[in-house]
């Protein structure tokens, strides 16, 4: 019998660089042996409702008992067939799907370590991704096979892919048995990585436990978002984002309710599936709120109960014309993948429109001044929070960046009024905020410096009224005849060809010099100003 892998605790930061953790709250008293799977998908059938409806994707519906019995048979065929042992990575690449969740449930509950990843994502972000965590084994919707190959080529790994959709994963299961005993893993046994961008465009790695992922549920969920098990949630975020895997698999699941999986999540598209599900829990970005209220009187959004908003800050215009319209007051809220998921929101009457709220139950939030002291009076800082949750980067020397003296500080600057409520500024760093995305100016440069036309480049984010922010490239060209429209669309086109397409620079602009300090850095400021 082989051992344990322990690749992901041996690269943990010293004990010395993590957060301080709190489990104040009872809900957070969680037993040292724990797999979160039991408590999302074997406790609601325990109770007796197995028959009750968990994953909704067009005609297909699922219920809990059906969903146990996939994620069953899967988590066999990991041990029996592909050898995993815990602790083992198993990468994840396709859009939300039914076969999508079961699989995360499945690699959870036999003890190995997700790493989801967006099927938007090309063959050299999947690499970085693969380089870092080196999974063993990969599971790929069938139609996005051809990017996890050429990254697989380049990065020697992972040694087994296998596709789903196409029914090959489907067939390989069919004969394997619907039981299966949860590994014994305990509660901070990691569970899954989630990845996310620094300012560098090098992806940090982010390591969360079986416990993180109920104290979302038993934090965000339970005391903001209140879910009954007949509710029904939908999510635009795909499940490889911590925001999407929380609204979509995590909080349904802990209370029992359904969730609605949808791939093409353009704003008549998901109007007409909130109309038809009669979905009561929606989530999107700011965008997509903007998006939808262009069309909403075509479609009845009568069901809608609650609606989330994370991914940016919610502008107050936003809000208010959303609550006009639909007459259900968005919920706002802060989170980070490093922390797993929201940390700052407000329900109900506390909502305060143009604010992201209070510390969620269960966590605590400060400014930090410029010496890193919490600022015991209103006004602006640093934001910083800690909690049951907080950032484990996966052998990354920027760990020591994101916790300072046990808090997590996020990289956002806001301002404390005198009610506690939290009032975003801006970001610290190099980060683009934009429709939800996370985009790192440089990588988007590093994109733009590969077009044989552009001599250098700064990329940063202006202000936009429908998307909060849009990466916009400022380029000097090689040869200054080229500048204008046809070349502005071929870098936009390369950029998608060599990235992810959702980061390409939506606006280009042709400069004969971009501004530097006397040591020949770019003044990043200037353009944003």
């Amino acid at each position: 019998m082989r051992h344990a892998d322990n690749f992901v605790k041996d690269n943990l930061p010293p004990a010395g660089q993590w957060p301080d953790l709190i489990f104040e709250l009872p809900s957070l008293q969680y037993p040292d042996r724990l797999n979160c799977t039991v408590e999302l998908l074997d406790r609601p059938v325990r109770e007796g409702h197995g028959d009750r409806v968990a994953i909704i994707q067009g005609d297909t519906r699922w219920t809990y008992g059906e969903l146990q019995r996939v994620v069953n048979r899967l988590a066999w065929f990991l041990v029996q067939d592909l050898d995993l042992v815990p602790g083992n990575r198993v990468l994840l690449r396709g859009p939300n799907t039914p076969m999508l969740a079961a699989l995360w449930l499945a690699v959870v509950r036999a003890g190995g370590v997700v790493v989801a990843t967006m099927s938007m994502l090309r063959a050299g972000e999947l690499h970085k991704i693969i380089a870092r965590a080196e999974p063993g084994i990969a599971f790929c919707d069938h139609r996005f096979r051809a990017e996890l190959e050429q990254a697989r080529a380049k990065s020697g790994g992972p040694a087994t892919v296998l596709l789903f959709g196409n029914g090959e994963l489907e067939r390989l299961i069919e004969s394997k048995p619907g039981e299966f005993e949860p590994a014994p893993t305990r509660a901070d046994d990691p569970c899954l990585i989630g990845f996310t961008s620094g300012t560098t465009g090098n992806p940090k790695a982010t390591v969360h436990f079986h416990r993180d992922v109920l104290a979302v549920g038993d934090t965000m969920s339970a005391h903001i978002l209140q879910p009954l098990p007949e509710d029904i949630f939908l999510s635009t975020a795909p499940l490889a984002f911590t925001f999407g895997l929380g609204m979509e698999l995590i909080f349904p699941l802990r209370a029992g309710a359904a969730t609605v999986f949808l791939e093409d999540v353009s704003p008549a598209s998901v109007a007409s599936e909130i109309e038809r599900c009669r979905v009561t829990y929606f989530s999107t970005a700011p965008a997509g709120f903007r998006a939808l209220l262009a069309g909403a009187g075509s479609f009845d959004l009568t069901s809608l109960r609650n609606c989330v908003s994370a991914g940016e800050t919610l502008p107050a215009a936003t809000s208010d014309a959303w609550f006009d319209t639909a007459g259900v007051r968005i919920i706002d809220g802060l989170g980070s993948t490093e922390m797993l998921h929201i940390f700052i929101s407000a329900r109900g009457e506390d909502i305060i429109s143009g604010a992201t709220g209070r510390a969620v139950p269960g966590y605590r939030a400060c400014l930090l001044d410029d010496d890193n002291r919490p600022m015991r009076v209103p006004g602006i800082g640093r934001l910083a929070a800690k909690g049951p949750t907080g950032c484990r980067y996966l052998a990354d020397s920027r760990q020591a960046d994101y916790v300072v003296d046990g808090w997590n500080v996020t990289g956002d600057v806001y301002e404390r009024d005198a009610h506690g409520y939290f009032w975003f500024k801006s970001r610290t760093d190099d980060m683009i905020l934009t429709s939800g995305y996370n985009i790192a100016g440089p990588e988007v440069e590093a994109a733009l410096l590969q077009h044989p036309s552009v001599q250098e480049c700064a990329v940063v984010g202006t202000p936009d009224p429908d998307r909060g922010h849009v990466v916009t490239a400022y380029v000097v060209c090689r040869d200054r005849t080229n500048a204008g429209p046809a070349l502005a669309k071929s870098l936009q086109d390369f950029v998608k060809q060599t990235i992810a397409p959702y980061k390409y620079p939506r606006k280009i602009e042709f400069v004969s010099a971009l501004p530097k300090t006397a040591t020949g850095k770019i003044q990043r400021y200037r353009l944003r100003d």
